[in-house]
């Protein structure tokens, strides 16, 4: 759940998570769409998927136990070099180090080079016996995480109380390593509502968009072909919505009909038990306006 997400929106997805789950059986024995419905509102839904077939792999393939061997780990679904590391370190407390966003951070300070310039196994794997020279390996692994995200911060840095400072080229460096920020790529789409006088709108799971692949979503083009080609549908609203490293601009249009297209279905905006994402949740509460 803490991948590409922040501690304190996960919290309560992880509390009702776990209370729902009350172990590996539970979970390897629940729907896929139970899981998503819990996992609604966090995004990155992949995660969701594959968490739910690992468990099956886990009971059926290894009596319920994490493999011990960190490339047997990385077979399991959804789980690469990172989380694969953080699970040999904190489960079976293996003598490694995950390599995160602060952990990346740390060691191009420490180094006082850009990412670009680090092959960062291979320091690493340098300075194995300063790094790993310990019986405590799971709580070196959380340590450095937890150390980049509070003290060896993005912006501003607490040099001052920093432990490790005297081994830092960041620190004592006049020329200091400047952060660079990823950049976001704009994206515009252009979204059509087909909307009925019973408040419900058409979705479809075979929309083309990227980053919402197989979810009920409405119409999306990225291009408008032609005016004259949407000469029925209505600007309802422009807005902006943040997914990953997207920032879509949104044109919302709707019209009212009573047929809509072969692989579409109505649904309720209000009352819906169904997994809907919350891109559409969001397209939902817009269109909902029209109905007041």
């Amino acid at each position: 759940m803490l991948q590409q997400t922040q501690v304190k929106t996960v919290i309560p997805y992880f509390v009702k998570f776990t209370r729902t789950f009350k172990n590996l059986n539970s979970l390897s024995n629940s729907s896929e769409k139970k899981v998503l419905k819990l996992w609604e509102g966090l995004g990155y839904y992949r995660r969701a998927r594959n968490l739910l077939i690992t468990s099956k792999i886990l009971i059926n393939k290894y009596n319920s136990k994490l493999p011990k061997d960190i490339n047997e780990i990385k077979t399991l679904p959804g789980v690469g070099e990172y989380t694969a590391n953080v699970l040999a370190a904190l489960i079976h407390n293996k003598a490694t180090i995950a390599i995160d966003g602060n952990v990346k951070r740390l060691f191009t300070r420490i180094l006082n080079k850009s990412e670009n310039e680090i092959d960062f196994q291979k320091f690493i794997n340098t300075n194995k016996k300063n790094l790993l020279n310990t019986n405590r390996n799971s709580d070196v692994v959380e340590a450095l995480m937890e150390f980049g995200a509070l003290i060896c911060k993005p912006k501003e840095p607490c040099c001052s109380i920093c432990p490790i400072k005297k081994n830092c080229k960041f620190e004592k460096s006049e020329k200091k390593l400047i952060l660079t920020k990823k950049n976001l790529i704009n994206e515009e789409l252009n979204v059509f509502c087909y909307l009925n006088k019973n408040g419900k709108i058409a979705l479809t799971k075979k929309n083309k968009v990227g980053f919402l692949n197989k979810f009920n979503l409405p119409q999306i083009e990225k291009k408008l072909e032609s005016k004259r080609s949407f000469k029925k549908w209505k600007l309802l609203k422009k807005y902006r919505n943040s997914i990953s490293n997207k920032k879509l601009n949104i044109n919302l249009y709707y019209q009212f009909s009573k047929r809509i297209p072969v692989d579409y279905n109505w649904y309720s905006i209000k009352n819906n038990n169904e997994f809907i994402p919350s891109f559409t949740k969001k397209i939902f509460r817009q269109v909902s306006t029209l109905f007041q």
